[in-house]
């Protein structure tokens, strides 16, 4: 079904074709052992960029950079992190500024969908918004001296990507209930309310949209040095669904795309998509411009979002001095 949906709507943009030789340019891609994440580094790797696969497992990445390098005849390098723990995130922003002074590419692809309510990240805060937003944003923050480098050796902006999801709409609310993004007696009683199908949704949605509000911040703050935009890849086959219920997982893969669909867009994004026409923008299938839900267009609500990510930061960072 999904090869039929392809040939049903076709992608005006296809990487190999369209994405021009990438010799010099260094990108990262978290979860680029799997999925979406894999057959970004692929094109990339195709069109001679440096890459950095970010990963929590060294087995699997070690394996997918294996598959890669059959494929591709290059060989990416692994680098280690779990996003839903800020220590590590530290670690391999660390790690990886240790070895390079600039960085062109910034595809946060990484995530968690749709996780059991009961489970926390390291530092206490529910286990999709501190994975999708905070570890990404910690980790993007940290790795902004590279990213500005890149601007300054270059004259070219360096490129972050966030990836988010049309699901961003299933967000409760105004979009944002600061009081479930992080474990504690107001958390536990809104998801007893909102229901067990109901509440995973609704705190995927929460990431997902603010993933979008980070995507703004960065091409607002730092529009001089950096593109970033925020992206909807598409409905597409992905692991990422391994905690959905069996029949919706069956369902939801019989009508997605391909998985290497899934790559098109934040290729697009992340390497020709026209500045002037992305930054601060959020990508739909297949390369092009959309509209996001109204309340991520909320800039008083993506202030109080960028806020209180900041503060969950200073907090760890407070704690680890």
């Amino acid at each position: 079904m999904g090869s039929l949906l392809a040939l049903m709507s076709p992608s005006s943009f296809l990487p190999e074709r369209d994405i021009p030789d990438l010799s010099g340019k260094i990108a990262i891609v978290t979860g680029g052992n799997t999925g979406i994440g894999y057959h970004t580094v692929e094109q990339l790797l195709l069109k001679n960029a440096k890459v950095y696969v970010a990963a929590r497992s060294r087995e699997r990445a070690e394996a997918a950079i294996k598959a890669l390098e059959k494929e591709t005849k290059k060989k990416a390098i692994f680098l280690q992190i779990d996003l839903s723990d800020l220590a590590s995130v530290r670690k391999a922003a660390e790690t990886f500024l240790a070895q390079e002074s600039k960085l062109d590419i910034l595809i946060n692809n990484g995530g968690v969908m749709i996780s059991p309510t009961d489970q926390l990240t390291a530092q206490g805060h529910d286990q999709q918004f501190g994975t999708n937003c905070i570890g990404h944003f910690y980790f993007t923050e940290l790795l902004l001296p590279a990213l500005i480098q890149s601007h300054k050796e270059t004259g070219v902006r360096a490129r972050i990507v966030n990836v988010s999801s049309v699901a961003h709409s299933f967000a409760p609310g105004n979009g944002m209930e600061f009081s479930t993004l992080k474990g504690g007696a107001e958390r536990d009683a809104w998801i007893k309310k909102a229901g067990r199908m109901k509440a995973p949704w609704g705190l995927y949605g929460e990431s997902k949209i603010g993933n979008i509000f980070i995507a703004n911040y960065w091409a607002r703050e730092h529009s001089d040095a950096i593109v970033s935009c925020s992206v909807h890849p598409g409905r597409i086959k992905s692991g990422v669904r391994r905690n959905a219920p069996g029949p919706i997982m069956v369902i939801g893969n019989f009508l997605s795309y391909p998985t290497p669909m899934g790559a098109y867009t934040q290729l697009w994004g992340a390497t020709v998509g026209k500045p002037e026409e992305i930054n601060g923008k959020y990508l739909v299938p297949w390369a092009q411009v959309g509209k996001p839900d109204p309340r991520a267009e909320n800039r008083q609500l993506e202030d109080e979002v960028i806020a209180y990510v900041k503060e969950q930061i200073t907090a760890f960072t407070e704690e680890n001095k």
